[in-house]
């Protein structure tokens, strides 16, 4: 496995792997077993598997959650190689935005909702750092999991018209055995905040409309962002020991 820390050092390295079929996961690091499952789709779909490891500035609006965001890069790294990746890009913030940011990616009412809505400017900084990833692994698949179903579709639909010739696959979300999906952020909670939050995914899957399951959590102590619905699945944000979790499940 060979890290790149550099754009200049991943191009070169670039250029060695034409001709082979190369599939793509970006990550922000904190590696979980539902990356570790995209890591292990791309490798049984292609000839190289190409990883990036980045948290991305541009995405948050809270400075303090880009502070806490957890960022074990040996523990990842580890992980990466044990799972037959290889290559990694692990670029800092210098490398992909050398000029600062001129330039951003915006789009339209797709990003006004639910985490657009709560977080402004956030999709502005998934697209930018996302099209940026695009472009320097020139990947012929690209890897998303579904647990994070807005931003998905929102890149699914980027790319398309952009014209960008990598395939977007979507993922099923991973989940511990109490239901939980496995997230980063997950690592900032205690062990019975973790137990605790596990409540999202079940208030989700069993009341019968949003509104009972927002009374729901908020019955249970978390704060709610939102519980909505859209295409077919029911969504909800909400904090829990001052940790922002989300989730989205098939409308029941």
């Amino acid at each position: 496995m060979h890290v790149s820390k550099t754009v200049s050092e991943w191009l070169e390295r670039r250029k060695a792997l034409q001709g082979k079929s190369i599939g793509f996961v970006p990550t922000m690091g904190a590696l979980h077993r539902g990356h570790a499952s995209l890591v292990e789709r791309s490798c049984a779909e292609n000839a190289v598997t190409v990883v990036s490891i980045f948290v991305n500035p541009l995405q948050f609006n809270d400075p303090n959650d880009l502070k806490r965001y957890p960022r074990p890069i040996e523990t990842d790294l580890a992980m990466l190689g044990d799972l037959g990746t290889d290559e990694v890009l692990l670029p800092g913030p210098e490398e992909l935005y050398p000029n600062g940011y001129p330039f951003l990616v915006t789009a339209d009412a797709l990003t006004s909702l639910m985490e657009g809505r709560h977080r402004p400017g956030h999709f502005n900084g998934v697209m930018t750092v996302v099209l940026k990833l695009l472009n320097l692994a020139r990947a012929d698949r690209a890897y998303f999991g579904e647990k994070d179903y807005q931003q998905l579709r929102i890149i699914a639909g980027m790319a398309a018209d952009l014209f960008v010739p990598t395939a977007i696959v979507p993922c099923a979300t991973i989940r511990a055995e109490n239901g939980l999906a496995l997230s980063s952020r997950n690592a900032l909670l205690s062990d019975a905040g973790r137990a605790k939050a596990a409540t999202i995914h079940r208030v989700l899957t069993q009341c019968a409309t949003a509104a009972d399951a927002q009374a729901a959590l908020e019955g249970e102590g978390l704060i709610v962002d939102y519980v909505e619905e859209h295409w077919g699945r029911r969504f909800a944000a909400a904090f829990l020991e001052g940790v922002r979790l989300i989730d989205n499940v098939a409308v029941p």
